[in-house]
């Protein structure tokens, strides 16, 4: 078994889980595809089937792999323009902002931020009609927001 590289990641419980290359391997193989048959991803990093289960078990067990999703393409679905929207809300409100945030389908991601805003959202929308009226309708009229800036995304890495 290869040596770890030191790497940690957080437990359910808050305690760190030790990563060692295989599982960093395995880790890797199935955020490049999710759908990977155990005997794939076993010859990928090098190890029996049996270990591959064991190890795919244990790092959904101890919290390290927490689900698998599909990756879509965005503008096949509707969903050609992107943005991130910074918004400044109101001091101490980020937790109420947060829960109406979650209602809104278009928030792909968003994250609470240091600086000169108190959080950045990565949002989808079908047009810039669409992002518009997001922005101007939904999210500005939140009665904790103060303001919002909208910086448009022209190309994904």
């Amino acid at each position: 078994m290869p040596e770890s590289d030191g790497r940690m990641a957080a437990a359910p419980g808050g305690a760190d889980v030790k990563l060692d290359e295989v599982d960093l391997k395995l880790i890797a193989e199935l955020k490049a595809d999710g759908r990977a048959s155990m005997r794939a991803l076993a010859e990928r990093a090098h190890i029996s089937r049996a270990g591959c289960y064991t190890r795919v078990e244990r790092l959904h067990r101890e919290g390290v792999i927490t689900g698998y999703a599909a990756v879509t393409d965005p503008r096949r679905m509707g969903q050609g323009l992107s943005a991130y929207v910074y918004l400044k809300v109101t001091q101490n409100s980020w937790r109420t902002v947060r829960t109406a945030l979650k209602q809104i389908a278009e928030i792909e991601h968003g994250g609470l931020v240091s600086g000169d805003n108190d959080l950045i959202l990565f949002v989808r929308t079908r047009d810039a009609d669409s992002l518009r009226d997001l922005v101007f309708e939904r999210l500005q009229s939140m009665p904790d927001v103060l303001s919002t800036h909208t910086v448009l995304v022209f190309d994904e890495l």
